[in-house]
């Protein structure tokens, strides 16, 4: 089993030292400050380099520069996504965002995770677990999403929160941990 497989499968693997891994990360990279590099005008020229950088785009996709990703190709967004400046993605587990997902600026969303245990963490290993994102969430300035996290459809998470639980639809949540403030009453359209 290489150690892309055992990061896939969430096992605990060697993220600083496999070869395969580090040029996976590195041609990201280079996308990604290829990306960056564009100027805002070059709208064409974005989104075709967006498509080669995320695994998945299901619609229309903005996220504004810069932007940075360890891979890409762990990255689903689905219809109508927006994430405004320098939003970071360590996608070594997936990152599924649903349809109008809109991420304001300095937001990150991390699957990777490390040992508690000195030894381990200093050769280098690393687990990861996946962030799911439902539809029609609005998450805030300068949050941050933990590995494992997941929040439903429908939430809004505050400012400055640190998600490192689930967060359940219909929710605004907020805070160091992130909880939940109050339930959002979803009525019918008319």
């Amino acid at each position: 089993m290489t150690e892309k497989d055992k990061m896939l499968a969430g096992m605990i693997y060697d993220a600083n030292y496999d070869e395969a891994l580090i040029a996976e990360r590195q041609q990201c990279k280079e996308l990604c400050r290829d990306y960056n590099d564009l100027r805002p005008r070059q709208m064409t020229e974005r989104r075709q380099l967006l498509s080669k950088i995320i695994g998945n785009v299901k619609g229309e996709i903005l996220i504004e520069q810069p932007f940075y990703c360890d891979y890409g190709y762990n990255i689903t967004t689905g219809l109508n996504f927006y994430a405004n400046f320098n939003m970071v993605i360590l996608d070594e587990a997936p990152v599924t965002f649903g349809d109008n997902v809109f991420i304001a600026p300095n937001c990150g969303f991390y699957t990777a995770g490390h040992p508690l245990d000195a030894e381990s963490r200093n050769k280098g290993l690393e687990y990861a677990r996946p962030i799911t994102v439902g539809n029609n969430v609005w998450i805030g300035a300068n949050v941050s999403v933990l590995p494992g996290v997941t929040i439903g459809d429908n939430c809004v998470i505050g400012a400055g929160s640190v998600v490192n639980k689930d967060i359940p639809a219909d929710s605004v949540a907020a805070g160091n941990p992130c909880k939940v403030i109050k339930k959002i009453n979803q009525s019918p359209q008319n």
